[in-house]
């Protein structure tokens, strides 16, 4: 009987024997836990913040976030004309086609494909690059350009291709003088009452004419933001159908993008979608792109 007594007590003895094993057990009972929840808080902290690892919240990456979405700049009317370097021409109208290679067009860098061009000599490519050729159109579809600016683009370009052209100066007294035409304009100010009754009334039957086309073209020049882009950017491919990008104005060619809705379009304008870099080869704003679709959607309806 005392045998059995004695293996049921050998049974239930505990497994610290020592004061130092109890030490020890105490001391990892707090450390364990406190060890991880520290390590689910640092796991949990990681995953949340936004752009860990990079600069996406310096002082310039905020500051640009927030900035405006149109700015504005006052110039003065009567100063003379600042003409953009080669390379802001390229970075605003031809790098969408040129920067990709889009529709033929010569790559930036390519020297193996700038190289048939650059035999034809500076002269025939700016004459090329003023009037338009194949897909291209006149000035890259930047009307506003002046011929010198065009100039400056196509020897930054070709020189950063294998050509060695000097780089265009700019004409001398290129400044304007708009004081020569004041005297003139004075004499329409002495008849104004002959020019009143005939223009009285036509003057009554636009708004009673008005078609939807119409409305659609004025809520369109509302739209200053996304003209601007348009016609600085998107104009280069859309005015004309570049690689089957819907052409400006054409109702058919645009009806099956607005079907997708303005969100779907957003998105892959923003991250390019078969021809067409991404924001279309531009540094606009998610809002700039917004705002240049709905204008070139408004004008297609």
């Amino acid at each position: 009987m005392s045998l059995p007594q004695h293996q049921h007590e050998h049974a239930h003895e505990s497994p610290i024997k020592t004061p130092k094993q109890l030490l020890i057990t105490v001391v990892l009972a707090f450390l364990i836990p406190i060890t991880v929840i520290i390590l689910l808080v640092n796991m949990v902290g990681s995953s949340i913040r936004t752009g860990y690892g990079s600069n996406s919240q310096s002082e310039e990456a905020i500051a640009k976030r927030i900035q405006p979405v149109a700015g504005f700049k006052l110039v003065d009317a009567n100063a003379p004309k600042v003409f953009k370097t080669g390379e802001q021409v390229f970075q605003s109208t031809c790098s969408a086609c040129h920067g990709t290679g889009v529709a033929g067009a010569p790559k930036f860098g390519n020297k193996e494909a700038w190289a048939p061009f650059i035999k034809l000599g500076f002269d025939q490519l700016l004459k090329n690059a003023i009037h338009g050729i194949g897909a291209m159109p006149p000035k890259g579809g930047n009307a506003s350009l002046d011929d010198l600016e065009v100039a400056r683009a196509v020897v930054y370009m070709t020189n950063h291709s294998g050509a060695d052209f000097p780089e265009p100066k700019e004409p001398a007294g290129a400044a304007t003088a708009p004081a020569a035409g004041a005297a003139p304009a004075a004499k329409p100010a002495e008849q104004p009452a002959a020019a009143q009754p005939a223009a009285a009334k036509p003057a009554e039957k636009p708004a009673e004419t008005a078609t939807p086309k119409a409305e659609a073209a004025q809520a369109s020049a509302g739209n200053a933001v996304g003209e601007k882009l348009y016609k600085s950017v998107c104009i280069t491919c859309h005015s004309i159908g570049v690689a089957g990008a819907p052409k400006f104005g054409d109702k058919a060619s645009w009806e099956p993008f607005i079907k997708t809705g303005l969100d779907t379009m957003l998105k892959k304008a923003i991250s390019g979608v078969g021809a067409m870099p991404p924001r279309g080869g531009s540094q606009a704003t998610d809002d700039e792109m917004k705002a240049a679709i709905q204008y070139m959607v408004d004008a297609a309806k």
